[in-house]
């Protein structure tokens, strides 16, 4: 089993760092690497970066908006994101409700809902309700 990257991978890995060296606001990556608070508008300005390079939700479908990376570029990515000091992003949106949205969802819900989410236009949560044990579900 040969673990190396290919050619496109590695070449896939350096457009990542150029495109996180050029794009990243400073001040972002400042707050990141120095263990501070990312404020909303951080988070929303580089998902905003992101979707206008078409790299807004790694893991999405071109059908979708998404890039339509295999599994190692988006670990390529991640592993890249990670190392320029950018935010990760919140998983509520693109990675929770959107992929059940992918699945589930009407055309109709997914041509209202899933370009907001991409962009950062919309936020969404999760949240739960038990009787007796308001959102601790192990109570």
């Amino acid at each position: 089993m040969d673990l190396n990257f290919t050619a496109e991978e590695s070449a896939f890995r350096q457009q990542v760092r150029s495109f996180m060296q050029e794009k990243l606001p400073a001040d972002i990556r400042r707050k990141v690497l120095g263990g501070m608070i990312v404020e909303r508008d951080d988070y929303v300005r580089w998902q905003r970066v992101l979707h206008e390079q078409g790299w807004g939700a790694p893991g999405w479908p071109q059908q979708f908006g998404g890039p339509g990376w295999n599994a190692t570029q988006q670990y390529i990515f991640e592993e890249e994101s990670a190392a320029a000091g950018a935010p990760r992003a919140i998983p509520f949106g693109l990675k929770m409700v959107a992929p059940v949205i992918m699945a589930f969802g009407s055309p109709e819900q997914q041509q209202r809902y899933l370009p907001k989410i991409l962009s950062a236009e919309e936020w969404w949560c999760q949240g739960y309700s038990e009787p007796g044990a308001g959102s601790d579900l192990a109570s």
